[in-house]
């Protein structure tokens, strides 16, 4: 099996020194890259900016924004059984970046953005027969209800949902899986290691002994 996987945050640059982001670590990502190779998988890792070395054997793809991000994934995907989008990629991005560091001036400023591509979508609409396609959704609120919406809109077959407290930087992590054919299997709080696992396990079944 062939596995694409994405971790980490995207940047998008306001100037040459100054960007949007978000606290996504990459861990779970790589944690499930790891999970893949221990199975035996071919494993592509598409990643953002992190402080982390990818597990030794996948063939890594470093990008920095969003754009970026979606040409990479949409490039791999053709030939892949499999896609696991981790990565925590950014909504929106400035309408302009400016060549100049910005300088501070009284009063506010306004920063004016614009909708990035929705990379978990565009695969859902190019998925092709057999293939596997799994967003993850970080929320602060409403977690079942959110991911649920997410995974139909999205035509994904399964959707790991925690929230924000439970998995953002830290080493552990508590995930509820929900599949398209409305299966819903809540895994322990673990580390991320297990839970990438655990997440491969409930997904693609458990390896033979």
């Amino acid at each position: 099996m062939k596995i694409l996987i994405t971790a980490g945050p995207t940047r998008e640059y306001i100037d040459p020194v100054r960007f949007i982001t978000n606290r996504s670590s990459g861990k779970m990502g790589y944690a499930v890259a790891q999970a893949a190779l221990e199975r035996g998988c071919e494993v592509v890792l598409v990643t953002g900016p992190v402080a982390l070395t990818p597990p030794e054997g996948v063939r890594v793809i470093r990008v920095e924004s969003a754009a970026q991000m979606a040409e990479a994934v949409k490039r791999e995907a053709a030939t892949c059984d499999a896609v696991v989008m981790a990565a925590a990629v950014a909504d929106y991005r400035p309408v302009k970046i400016l060549e100049h560091k910005l300088k501070k001036t009284p009063g506010d400023m306004t920063l004016h953005l614009e909708r990035t591509e929705d990379i978990l979508a565009s695969l859902g609409e190019m998925k092709k027969p057999g293939q596997v396609l799994v967003g993850f959704a970080a929320e602060t609120d409403d977690l079942l209800e959110n991911a649920k919406h997410k995974l139909e809109r999205k035509n994904l077959d399964w959707i790991a949902a925690n929230r924000v407290c439970d998995g953002f930087g830290a080493d552990t992590n508590k995930v509820i899986l929900l599949g398209r054919e409305g299966r819903i299997v809540e895994l322990p709080l673990e580390s991320k290691a297990v839970v990438a696992k655990m997440i491969l396990e409930t997904i693609f079944g458990r390896q033979p002994e």
